[in-house]
């Protein structure tokens, strides 16, 4: 046998050695390799790469999802806002007195139609990550206000996208007698198309939300510093 091919033996040899090391080692425990690993991962499937990407492109959509409702502006359409979602800030500037604050524990309906009280009541429901039922109940009361056809078209659509849509983060709990009639309605929108859902999300704020949020912080926090600075005047 010739020296080169005893060479190539051996190399052979010492080849297969090192390959069966590195094979013992990467899948002994807390071995800090691990064979066939993608760029993304240390599994032993490629393919979580594809979840990985799936994950980071949901989280950076969703962020810019969340910034561009703080500015009013919808991604893939048109830009439109219901009535509360901009509300102004000089229409905010106005403190309510005590009086009015403590009204507002024995009458819903009362806080319900004070700017102040609806501002402070979606402050309470954005903490239980519910505000979008305030926000739908005051969409549909600034659709019974519309009266040009073509807005009301518009809005109505609206509304529905955002609300009552399963694709939407903000859909609104409603059952499906009502959701059956808003999909009727759908093909010819009114200004009142929506007013059998808003009574159902009107009655559910006023009795799961209401009791909770008058025994909360926002609410006590707000009635006694008006307290405070009335006694201090």
């Amino acid at each position: 046998m010739s020296q080169s091919t005893v060479d190539i033996a051996e190399m052979r040899k010492r080849q297969q050695a090192q390959n069966e090391e590195i094979s013992t080692v990467s899948q002994a425990p807390g071995g800090n390799q691990r064979p066939n690993t993608c760029c993304f991962c240390w599994c032993c499937c490629c393919s979580c790469s594809w979840y990985v990407m799936q994950s980071i492109w949901y989280h950076i959509q969703r962020s810019l999802t969340v910034r561009n409702e703080e500015r009013g502006e919808h991604a893939g359409r048109p830009t439109h806002t219901t009535k509360m979602e901009n509300i102004q800030i000089e229409e905010e500037c106005q403190t309510p007195t005590v009086e009015e604050i403590l009204s507002w524990s024995h009458n819903f309906d009362k806080m319900m139609k004070s700017l102040a009280g609806q501002n402070l009541f979606r402050e309470f429901l954005r903490t239980e990550y519910s505000e979008e039922n305030l926000l739908f109940w005051l969409a549909c009361e600034d659709l019974k206000n519309e009266q040009n056809t073509k807005i009301v078209e518009d809005k109505a659509r609206n509304i529905y996208e955002d609300y009552i849509s399963i694709l939407s983060s903000k859909e609104v709990s409603l059952d499906s007698r009502v959701r059956e009639v808003i999909n009727r309605n759908l093909l010819d929108p009114t200004a009142h198309m929506y007013e059998d859902a808003q009574l159902q999300i009107y009655t559910l704020m006023h009795r799961d939300s209401f009791p909770r949020f008058l025994n909360s912080h926002v609410y006590k926090s707000l009635l006694e510093g008006t307290e405070d600075s009335t006694t201090e005047s």
